[in-house]
């Protein structure tokens, strides 16, 4: 259980909280209204030092709108009335006073975790090429780009070509670290330590990128599973650019939502790509590949009927063919999807739209209050 803990003056909560095994981010009573204003809040708990005041900071109230479903805990000098229904009116539910002790404070932030629906893991996008060259890492890159443009919801594109990528050339950014260093301390992975190593695009989303050097040691498919599985964990969505010739990589996506295999009309493609959706269809079943064809040509002499049937499916969606644009958007780093202003960018936009389940959920239903808070059942 990871959590924030603001407000704090002296060690004496940090060391309790320690020493029930819980990691501290601290932060100030101001850092509240920060708090409130990420779109997602990956703390399960905050716990709020009040100690030495007499009134609630009024962005808690938003802290907890904006979360329902983040615990917050009080903690305050003494049982004051006043405090602790300006407490209750702001959401809070749980109240422990001085003096505080390890087991109080502990129970209380037990309580509050519990309330916690378990959130669900983001949703995984994987794209693999059925040739090289033919738009992979464009696509890739243009439905990250299409998804954190909308602000709603924090996005990851990682870049598993672990050596000598080029997702982070379509972005612009210029990574201090990769995804070989992800790989190489999978033992270390959690929040903070990923997003230690993930870099910021212009454009709303996160990058962990290719290496400028080979990987250290062997590559595990342990090692690998564990990245995704940590970037699901906190990221709503993660875009995997995966390599095709990496056995590895292709047995590494039991979580991954949907396995996208890409394709252009080119009868060497067709055929690779009709092997790869085979296989990935035997392993990780039917319903969760999609195939898609890039560079569509309405005139050549493979068209969409003839390669529905050799790969055995129907193709999710034709992307038009306009190298001169991707070209473009390639060489000043910026995905042609942020300029919607054409039939390219417009077919990235929809195809993102239909990867992404319905993200919308009506909030939790108020718990009546528990702890010190059930046992008072102050009325405003």
């Amino acid at each position: 259980m990871n959590l924030y803990l603001a407000g704090a003056t002296n060690r004496q909560l940090d060391e309790m909280l320690h020493a029930c095994g819980l990691r501290t981010m601290p932060c100030s009573l101001d850092d509240i209204a920060a708090l409130a204003a990420q779109p997602v809040l990956q703390p399960n708990v905050v716990v709020i030092d009040l100690r030495g005041r007499t009134t609630v900071p009024a962005h808690v109230a938003t802290l907890t709108h904006q979360h329902p479903t983040a615990g917050v805990v009080v903690v305050a000098s003494s049982l004051d009335p006043r405090l602790m229904l300006e407490a209750m009116r702001a959401g809070v539910t749980e109240f422990v006073t001085d003096p505080v002790t390890q087991s109080d404070l502990k129970a209380a932030v037990d309580r509050v975790a519990a309330k916690r629906p378990a959130s669900e893991p983001g949703q995984v996008f994987a794209f693999v090429g059925g040739k090289g060259g033919i738009g992979t890492t464009t696509l890739a890159v243009n439905v990250a780009a299409a998804l954190g443009s909308r602000g709603v919801a924090p996005v990851l594109l990682v870049d598993l070509n672990v050596s000598y990528g080029d997702a982070a050339l379509f972005v612009g950014a210029e990574p201090r670290f990769s995804v070989a260093d992800a790989l190489e301390n999978v033992h270390r992975l959690d929040e903070s330590f990923l997003r230690s190593l993930v870099g910021r695009t212009k454009f709303g989303v996160d990058l962990l990128g290719s290496a400028d050097r080979p990987l250290v040691g062997q590559l595990e498919a342990r090692a690998v599973k564990g990245l995704i599985d940590c970037a699901a964990r906190h990221y709503r969505y993660v875009v995997l650019d995966v390599p095709r010739s990496d056995s590895t990589m292709l047995d590494s996506l039991e979580i991954a939502t949907t396995i996208v295999i890409v394709a252009n009309q080119e009868l060497g493609t067709v055929r690779s790509a009709s092997r790869m959706a085979a296989t990935l269809r035997q392993r990780y079943g039917r319903d969760r590949v999609k195939v898609v064809v890039t560079r569509f040509d309405q005139q050549a002499e493979i068209g969409r009927k003839e390669f529905e049937r050799v790969m055995g499916g129907t193709v999710e969606q034709v992307f038009p063919s306009n190298y001169r644009l991707a070209l473009g958007a390639l060489n000043v780093g910026r995905p042609l999807v942020l300029d919607n202003h054409n039939k390219l960018a417009a077919s990235f936009e929809n195809f993102a739209r239909s990867l992404v389940s319905d993200p919308s959920a009506e909030p939790p239903a108020a718990s009546k209050p528990t702890g010190l808070f059930g046992r008072f059942a102050l009325k405003s």
